[in-house]
């Protein structure tokens, strides 16, 4: 269904909808039209998240160890081996860490280009599908214009840039699965809504609780349908929160070296919840205000984002608080679907002041969008640097191409992106009596002053000769 949009888009012909009531549905030649614009609006996106992240990896500007982890994850899983982490702790199971088997699904493509690359091309296309459940409600219900605009504020929103910014993560997945249920929720297609959102449970422990908080959105919205909607979305929600409690206490465990699940000591006897607080009532403004001008909030919708605020918010890991990093990324369309819904309420509010401002909103999330924009990762895509691989990256590829393929390696973030996929790569200092052939290391803040005198406190019994530095990295090679 369709409204007037707002003022700088909307179309001559609009229907103007009468307090109480909505306006018709659009005939199947406007939707057509409407989904061939949400997937060139796709493309363009993932186009453009695909140059930011290989850009970055061409100009070695690696930001932390995930890239390297999730690598040798997929390799191994490309492999048909067990998802083995040596980053996380020789031998460590991945699936000991995180619960996320849901990453095996990129096993054939790396194993048909094997390199860093794959993993983030593939987490551009996912950001981008988003894109087109996003878009493809907004029109539904608002209208053409209207759609097209939350699909740009969507697709240039901070949350998804920092995601795109930071190398790889498997929250990627979650995005695509979160749009396209919330967007069945919508148009009232409850178990669509229920099947979309139940692959979560294989994407990270937690996602079982938004899950659950989905099914409860559907349980809602469904609790005047003559069909057994309810009960699917009650026992879903019940499910979802089963899932996660398993997967906590006795999947995870079981995968674990230790045979317990590490990340409770982020929660338990850390901090109160008031701690950080102005951090994160800034992280709330962040992404309240110039993606929905608050009016989010009027929709249930938003209930599906609280888990993932709950435990950040809870979390005794101070960067969980701020907008850094890819936490923000699965709440990204749920704000703006909470946005699409509550606008769409909102119009048929016998207040005109409400009326208007919700009619207005679609134009302001694309102008904030755009406007901050200019401080957001996209922006490198305008400077002609971002375009040029710097010497000192020359320099250390060509350093650490020296390594040969299937030696063991000592390593820091910097070099490991060029070394998870044919080494056997080790955290520095987490080697655990495993003496390595090789030491590679980033020393372009000048942190490291004597590398031998430091290969020696690593490994007492090992000998080490220093077999380069450019580029600000230095090779230490076993003797």
């Amino acid at each position: 269904m369709r409204g007037t949009g707002f003022p700088a888009f909307a179309e001559k012909t609009a229907p103007i909808p009468i307090p109480g009531t909505r306006p018709p549905i659009e005939p199947p030649a406007r939707r057509r039209t409407r989904w061939e614009a949400s997937h060139v609006l796709a493309l363009t996106l993932f186009a453009a998240y695909a140059t930011l992240s290989g850009l970055r990896y061409h100009r070695m500007e690696t930001r932390s160890w995930d890239l390297g982890i999730f690598e040798q994850a997929v390799r191994a899983y490309a492999h048909l081996q067990a998802p083995v982490v040596d980053l996380k702790g020789p031998g460590t199971n991945i699936l000991g860490d995180h619960f996320s088997p849901v990453t095996a699904l990129l096993a054939p493509a790396y194993r048909l280009f094997p390199t860093p690359l794959t993993l983030l091309v593939a987490q551009a296309a996912l950001f981008a599908l988003a894109t087109v459940p996003v878009t493809r409600a907004a029109t539904r219900l608002l209208g053409r214009a209207s759609g097209l605009a939350i699909g740009v504020a969507y697709g240039l929103s901070w949350g998804i840039q920092q995601a795109v910014d930071f190398d790889f993560h498997e929250i990627c997945f979650a995005v695509p699965l979160i749009a396209f249920s919330l967007e069945a929720l919508l148009g009232r297609r409850w178990r669509a809504a229920l099947l979309w959102a139940a692959p979560l449970v294989l994407v990270k422990e937690d996602l079982g609780v938004t899950l659950a908080a989905i099914a409860l959105v559907v349980a809602w919205r469904a609790r005047q349908d003559p069909s057994r909607a309810r009960l699917y979305a009650l026992g879903v929600a019940a499910f979802g929160v089963l899932a996660t409690l398993v997967t906590i206490a006795v999947v995870i465990p079981a995968f674990n070296g230790s045979g317990g699940y590490d990340y409770w000591s982020k929660v338990d006897g850390g901090p109160t919840p008031f701690a950080g607080a102005d951090i994160k009532l800034r992280t709330l403004a962040w992404l309240l205000l110039p993606t929905s001008g608050l009016l989010a909030v009027r929709s249930p919708l938003l209930l599906a984002g609280a888990p993932t605020l709950g435990w950040r918010f809870l979390s005794g890991e101070e960067h969980y608080w701020s907008t850094d990093w890819h936490y923000s990324a699965v709440l990204m369309p749920v704000v703006f679907l909470a946005l699409v819904d509550a606008v769409d309420t909102s119009r048929l509010s016998r207040r005109p002041w409400l009326r208007a401002y919700a009619d207005r909103l679609p134009a302001c999330a694309v102008a904030a969008a755009l406007a901050l924009s200019t401080a957001q990762p996209l922006s490198a895509l305008t400077e002609s640097a971002a375009y040029r691989k710097p010497a000192r990256a020359v320099a250390a590829e060509k350093l650490l191409s020296r390594i040969p393929d299937g030696v063991t390696v000592e390593s820091d973030v910097g070099p490991i992106s060029r070394l998870a996929g044919r080494c056997r790569v080790l955290w520095v200092g987490d080697t655990r009596g495993i003496t390595p052939d090789w030491i590679a290391l980033d020393n372009n803040s000048g942190w490291l002053e004597e590398p031998l005198a430091y290969a020696r406190e690593l490994h007492p019994q090992g000998r080490y000769r220093l077999a380069g530095q450019a580029g600000g990295y230095v090779l230490l090679q076993r003797e």
